[in-house]
């Protein structure tokens, strides 16, 4: 298991990704909005996502899991 955290303090504009959804190295899986950009997250390699730890609009601290792949 691998888990995404976040790299930075943001609220979660956009979760593009739901348990189940099998993913590509570098496919974008939730997208940050911080400081009025908007910074996609990316997975780190191919693989099949075991658990989405965010919501859309919630606020994510540094290091904060956003997703659990398998």
């Amino acid at each position: 298991m691998t888990t995404i955290l976040s790299e930075m303090a943001g609220t979660i504009w956009k979760v593009l990704v739901k348990p189940g959804d099998q993913v590509e190295e570098g496919q974008t899986l939730v997208i940050i909005e911080s400081m009025k950009m908007e910074i996609p997250v990316e997975a780190e390699e191919a693989g099949v996502v075991a658990k989405v730890f965010v919501n859309e609009e919630d606020f994510v601290e540094v290091d904060l899991p956003l997703v659990e792949m398998e």
